[in-house]
């Protein structure tokens, strides 16, 4: 028999008091909540002087209340009891939010066979409220029958409070710290260099401490093309930022597949539409083309970046921007071309940095526009931080990422050093398409060039060092419109095997205008030079 719990007039008031004093006694606040929780539970235990306690907390989706903790009732824990919310005896206490008594326990008011199993006869459970939500459950039980009273349930409810306190307090600083720690592995630990760019990038979280789901990637493609993106999930905590760290992979994933931000955007959407129907998130793409003078955008609900040309102050680019990854049924995207010329700026954000509560939006954004000046990268991250943040604590996270085309980066010398392993020759390639595109290269010159060095460094991986292993270089620099480069190794070269050798020779002088092969007892120096015609 499943009954409410009933009024009756307790006869021995020092008693209840004592009772009610052992659960609020000031020492337990000194406890960790692990200790915490179990010297409570012993105590319940004496109080009420049952046979068995237990505690069931809501799993993440808050659809199954699952043992946690457990005195008389080990095989709960050990077998990962789950209990489905709204079902059986204690899915009935957490979906309803009240004390339950069951006087007799049958099959038709206990779903968990265990408690059958170890003959409990009689049963009180109450619910863990913390500010209206509700976190599990916590239980009683006897071996022999027992007529439960108010009293009981109340000093029941009582330990239920404490235990929730110290619970919600245990996940929410598990959660942070889960939530910290994911953001942290996720945000790139440092920005890729790229000849003729600079990047600089800041994440602060929220005011509140808690992290949420900005986030920001720079990442080089298949093509030599730099992607930048800045999201923002919807949300705060643990799920935010695990849905950020899917978003920011699956991104990553579809740019292997292409290069228009717009449609790259519109797979994602389809993505969450299908497998993440409680996600949604504004994202920005940016690609980069190889010299770096174009840029590709498309915005789904996000703000839209800031340019600022030289000699000029920022302004928003003004990009058409299509609903938030998620929100809609996915539709055709639009990717909007933008000029990036030599001495620009690109300024990507996410809504806490221009966001006031009691301030309209298009304030934050006007403060950010007199912000964005030209300037290193690091610098404008400096100064856009201290004009719009300052000493004030920012209510949500804030992601800010600047990428700027310093008006000399077509001199500065290109310098790599790699291992000499074949995965290295993919960077080299990619780094040298930035640069010989940055100087002003025409394709068809950055395709000879790439092709030609590219060839040299090959050829370094395979005869420069035997088992030990040695390390590449390669320098780039420019003599007026003359691009000279230097592959250099310090190894002992093995001699060809084979037939059909010696081909990469005489390939690289079909693509540049001179070869020159110096090799010495510290190694082998190729260097290639080629005029570049196509340079304005």
């Amino acid at each position: 028999m499943v009954r409410p719990v009933e009024s009756t007039a307790d006869a021995d008031t020092g008693d209840r008091l004592r009772r009610i004093q052992s659960l609020t006694d000031t020492e337990l606040a000194r406890l960790g909540v692990d200790e915490l929780l179990a010297e409570v539970l012993e105590r319940v235990r004496d109080l009420l002087e049952v046979d068995t306690v237990a505690v069931l907390l809501l799993d993440p989706s808050a659809t199954y209340l699952v043992a946690t903790a457990t005195r008389g009732l080990e095989e709960e824990t050990s077998q990962g009891v789950r209990i489905p919310l709204g079902r059986g005896f204690a899915g009935k206490i957490a979906a309803e939010r009240h004390p339950v008594i069951i006087d007799e326990v049958d099959h038709s008011n206990v779903l968990n066979p265990i408690l059958r199993e170890k003959g409990i006869r009689s049963l009180l459970g109450v619910p863990l409220l913390v500010g209206g939500d509700v976190l599990g459950v916590l239980h009683v039980g006897t071996l022999a029958p027992r007529t439960f009273t108010v009293d009981d349930a109340e000093l029941l409810q009582l330990a239920a409070d404490r235990v929730a306190l110290a619970t919600r307090a245990q996940m929410t600083q598990a959660e942070r710290s889960a939530a910290a720690a994911l953001q942290r592995s996720l945000l790139p630990a440092q920005l890729p260099a790229v000849p003729g760019l600079e990047l600089a990038a800041r994440y602060v979280p929220g005011g509140g401490g808690e992290i949420g789901g900005d986030w920001y990637d720079v990442f080089d493609l298949p093509s030599g093309r730099l992607c930048v993106v800045v999201g923002d999930v919807v949300g705060r905590g643990l799920p935010a930022s695990v849905a950020m760290g899917r978003l920011r992979s699956a991104v990553r994933a579809y740019a292997l597949l292409t290069e228009d931000p717009a449609e790259l955007l519109r797979r994602l959407d389809v993505q969450v539409q299908h497998f993440e129907r409680d996600v949604m998130a504004t994202v920005l793409c940016v690609v980069l083309e190889v010299d770096q003078s174009l840029a590709w955008v498309s915005s789904a609900g996000h703000p839209p970046p800031v340019r600022a040309l030289a000699g000029e102050e920022g302004r928003l680019l003004e990009i058409p921007t299509d609903p938030p990854i998620g929100l809609t049924p996915p539709r055709r995207r639009r990717t909007s071309k933008v000029d990036l010329p030599v001495g620009s700026c690109l300024v990507l954000y996410t809504d806490g940095l221009v966001e006031r509560r009691h301030e309209p939006l298009d304030e934050g954004l006007e403060r950010l526009e007199r912000a964005v000046r030209p300037a290193p990268a690091e610098d404008l991250c400096v100064r856009i931080m201290g004009r719009l943040i300052g000493n004030a604590t920012s209510e949500d996270d804030v992601a800010l990422l600047t990428v700027a085309r310093p008006a000399d980066s077509g001199t500065a010398p290109l310098r790599l050093v790699e291992p000499a392993v074949p995965r290295a020759l993919r960077s080299v390639r990619q780094a040298l398409r930035s640069y010989l595109g940055s100087v002003g290269a025409t394709p068809e010159e950055i395709s000879d060039l790439v092709l030609a060095i590219g060839e040299a460094c090959a050829n370094v991986v395979e005869h420069a060092y035997g088992p030990g292993g040695g390390l590449l270089e390669v320098h780039l620099e420019m003599h007026g419109r003359r691009v000279s480069a230097t592959v250099r190794d310090t190894g002992a070269w093995r001699e060809a095997r084979g037939v059909n050798r010696g081909r990469g020779t005489t390939l690289m002088h079909g693509l540049v205008d001179e070869v020159r092969l110096d090799r010495d007892a510290t190694g082998t120096r190729v260097v290639l030079d080629k005029t570049l015609g196509g340079m304005s």
